[in-house]
């Protein structure tokens, strides 16, 4: 049985709502026009913007000015309170993206916004060439939580820049630089990630990222990288070599399709980094920072299969831009002074957002939380599968990044229920992928639900 992909607009019961306008305040620079639009009642469901609306105009205007990397639907959204965002027309969204599993503590968090403003009249910026209060204190909260998290048991020292494929990018020059320091003969540089993985844009974690899509335009790629086959065991000694310095791995695939590496591979995999020397790198730039129900999605394992470098972002900035590299002292003793650097990272604005935010995502109770709504979702997702097993063949993932297996193309379903005021993402090839934020309230969650089976059935009835 096919999806019936339908154009009409979908009815929604019971949905005619107006809300008030609370992104007056957001838009303020906008022109009157806009703020007319703004101010207007809003409906769901309601289909995408058209042509002539406020929303369509300015987007044809900016893009006239903006490099094309992105295709997006004609929504201009301009302000977010906790699990929603609203858009130029004053429509309301619940958001299950968290900006790619970046806002974690949602939208507009209270404490987020007063720090923002007092360290916005304080300090944003010195450069590295001089110390700040915050950095420093991000370093030894994000090491000193991680060690009580039962996570990376040896974590010493971070190195803090702006996004994840920086913080990749990093990982990978440590580890590079660790294999030229124990091996003279620099035959020790080769760098094995998997394919599936995601690892950034920048051409140092580009070559890391296995996927044609994004590197054929830009080959060649860095010499010395090679790919695995995500969680086969028997491969790894192959993989792994003595010319091998340095390995990367996602403990979940994030825009691979929410794959989650098996305990017995990253166990494996780990043995086999420590027989040859090499650098274990754990890129949890998505599936860290609780998302899992842990402070780390591989807390759970071993030490013998801790990393060696843990990788983070998204969420450690709840939206503001700041990402980290965290070390043991076996990789902070091969870095010397000039070895890396960054002008805006550690910059105090970002590091005390992201010292508030690490404090919050570390609470027990929230990742306590997290776990109980992850069953939420599972149980709801075991009844859709149960009632359209030729469209959902398998859920996969911990804790609040979840992946819904589809037999067919997502996409009429994202748009059908963006138009009923759902936002959700895809990833891998036909998953749905659920990331809202860790504040998402119980009722929100069955909302959300409510929405996505109601599109699939209105369109695979």
């Amino acid at each position: 049985m096919a999806l019936r992909l339908q154009s009409r607009r979908l009815a929604f019961a019971g949905a005619r709502r107006t809300f008030s306008s609370p992104a007056t305040a957001s838009t303020s620079n906008l022109s009157q026009d806009v703020q007319r639009s703004i101010s207007r009642e809003a409906s769901l469901p309601n289909p995408d913007p058209p042509e002539d609306s406020a929303s369509a105009a300015l987007v044809k205007e900016h893009l006239k000015h903006m490099v094309p990397t992105y295709v997006r639907p004609s929504l201009v959204f301009v302000k977010g309170e906790g699990s929603y965002l609203w858009d130029l027309e004053n429509r309301r969204y619940l958001d299950f993206t968290a900006g790619i599993a970046v806002n974690g503590l949602g939208h507009s968090d209270p404490g987020v916004a007063r720090i923002l403003a007092d360290q916005g009249t304080t300090l944003l910026h010195t450069s590295n060439l001089y110390f700040n209060p915050w950095t420093g204190a991000l370093s030894q909260l994000l090491v000193e939580k991680t060690l009580e998290s039962g996570a990376m048991h040896d974590a010493a020292t971070v190195f803090v820049c702006n996004s994840g494929s920086e913080a990749n990018e990093a990982a990978i020059k440590f580890s590079r630089k660790v294999g030229k320091t124990v091996d003279p003969s620099r035959s020790k540089h080769e760098f094995v990630s998997f394919h599936g993985s995601f690892h950034g844009r920048t051409m140092g974690s580009l070559s890391a990222t296995p996927n044609p899509k994004y590197q054929e335009p830009f080959a060649p790629m860095l010499p010395g990288f090679k790919y695995g086959t995500y969680n086969d065991v028997e491969a790894i000694n192959e993989l792994v070599t003595e010319k091998t310095c340095g390995v990367i791995i996602e403990p979940i695939q994030g825009e691979g399709g929410v794959n989650v590496a098996t305990d017995e591979f990253l166990i494996a995999l780990a043995k086999r980094c420590r027989e040859v020397g090499a650098v274990l790198v754990y890129d949890e730039i998505q599936c860290g920072l609780a998302r899992t129900g842990s402070l780390w999605a591989h807390g759970h394992l071993p030490k013998e299969a801790h990393p060696d470098i843990i990788t983070t972002a998204k969420a450690l900035g709840n939206g503001f831009p700041i990402g980290a590299t965290i070390v043991n002292n076996a990789v902070n003793e091969k870095i010397k002074v000039g070895d890396h650097g960054t002008t805006f990272g550690g910059n105090p604005m970002a590091c005390r957002l992201a010292h508030y935010v690490v404090s919050r995502l570390a609470d027990p109770k929230m990742q306590e939380e997290v776990l109980s709504k992850s069953q939420l979702f599972r149980e709801r997702f075991d009844r859709m599968r149960e009632r359209f097993p030729d469209l959902i063949k398998e859920v996969r993932g911990r804790g609040l990044i979840l992946g819904v297996q589809l037999t067919q193309d997502p996409a009429p379903i994202i748009k059908a229920a963006r138009e009923r005021g759902l936002l959700i993402i895809t990833c891998g090839t036909n998953t749905l992928r659920f990331v809202p934020p860790l504040t998402v309230s119980e009722e929100e969650i069955k909302s959300g639900l409510d929405i996505v089976e109601e599109v699939i059935e209105a369109q695979f009835a």
